[in-house]
């Protein structure tokens, strides 16, 4: 992993948690895997010797040759959600367990996504403004009628580890949940409390449309201009997946005319240029990329990881064990 990860990950709390569960050397931190490194020598032997690699953000790729230098390789636990950047082919021809603590990512996502949602229907961010600029009083039985989340209706675009958190922390309230998913089982939807439906129908009955799918080659654009104008007026967006799944161009002409709102934790590109109006509408909550873990939740993140070291010390199976099959169409 990178410096930086091994800083806010592994942290003074986590760090003698790991000691405890695995034969590791707290001060060594590898960074790379090619030939000439420093002290050669001695990475080649901690390499030849390694059972298990704890990786984090910045791991680069397991290939072949890099997998050459560890013959006694038998398992990846990642301390962070996808694998699809470290973790080649060569892994999984080689045989090697991959474990990924993307179900302790979810959380704070998700949790991030309930406000939004909560917050969205209520139209805090809109009287906010409105309360801002007047300096006085209004009246928001006039101004918001039709406001609040009784009885509204939210869809969620895509099942993942996520989404089904989101729909999990969405029954408490009286809210209706429709979810597009091509791989789910509806039956397995229903039992979630969603509504297994069509995109198209989707995002023409949901006053909160949160997306969750992976961005890949079948998902970039998913909501188009097209898809867009089938949101109802006044309908919010959610996006704390990919900025890809949305054309941004379309999406800012909705969100520029009123039509629609939107809480935008990505965007495409990443960083919008600073002259992009999303900045300044009274209707877009933009954050820079905070719904995953940050702070203090980057320690769930590096409890997930050591409880699955101690799970293969044990000689049991990973509890978040990567499956190889789903890693085409999830993230």
């Amino acid at each position: 992993m990178s410096p930086g990860t091994r800083a806010a990950v592994i942290s003074g709390r986590m760090l003698p948690e790991l000691v405890r569960v695995a034969d590791v050397d707290p001060d060594l931190l590898l960074t790379g895997f090619v030939h000439g490194e420093p002290d050669e020598p001695a990475l080649d032997r901690r390499l030849a010797e390694a059972e298990v690699l704890l990786t984090g953000w910045g791991c680069p790729p397991l290939d072949a040759e890099a997998l050459g230098r560890m013959p006694r390789l038998r398992a990846v636990v990642h301390a962070a959600g996808s694998v699809k950047h470290h973790v080649t082919e060569a892994c999984w021809e080689r045989g090697l367990l991959v474990s990924s603590a993307a179900a302790a990512n979810a959380v704070p996502v998700a949790e991030y996504t309930l406000a939004a949602i909560l917050f969205a229907n209520k139209r805090v961010l809109e009287s906010a403004h409105a309360y801002r600029a007047a300096r006085a009083p209004i009246d928001p039985l006039r101004r918001y009628p039709t406001v609040g989340n009784y009885h509204r209706t939210i869809g969620i675009v895509g099942a993942s580890l996520i989404g089904r958190r989101v729909m999990e922390l969405l029954r408490p309230f009286d809210l209706r949940v429709l979810v597009h998913d091509p791989y789910a089982d509806p039956g397995e939807l229903t039992a979630l409390g969603g509504e297994a439906c069509a995109l198209d129908e989707l995002l023409r009955r949901s006053d909160v449309v949160s997306l969750h799918a992976p961005a890949l080659p079948q998902t970039r654009h998913l909501l188009d201009a097209a898809r867009l104008a089938l949101m109802p007026d006044g309908a919010t967006l959610v996006n704390t997946a990919r900025g890809s799944l949305v054309d941004t161009v379309a999406l800012t002409e909705e969100l520029v005319a009123g039509r629609l709102h939107a809480v935008l934790d990505h965007t495409e590109p990443e960083v919008l240029p600073a002259g992009s109006p999303l900045f300044n509408l009274p209707n877009v909550l933009l954050t820079p990329h905070v719904a995953g873990s940050l702070g203090g939740e980057l320690d769930r993140l590096a409890a997930t990881a050591v409880e699955e070291l101690e799970r293969y010390a044990l000689g049991l199976d990973f509890r978040y064990a990567v499956d190889r099959g789903r890693l085409a169409y999830s993230a």
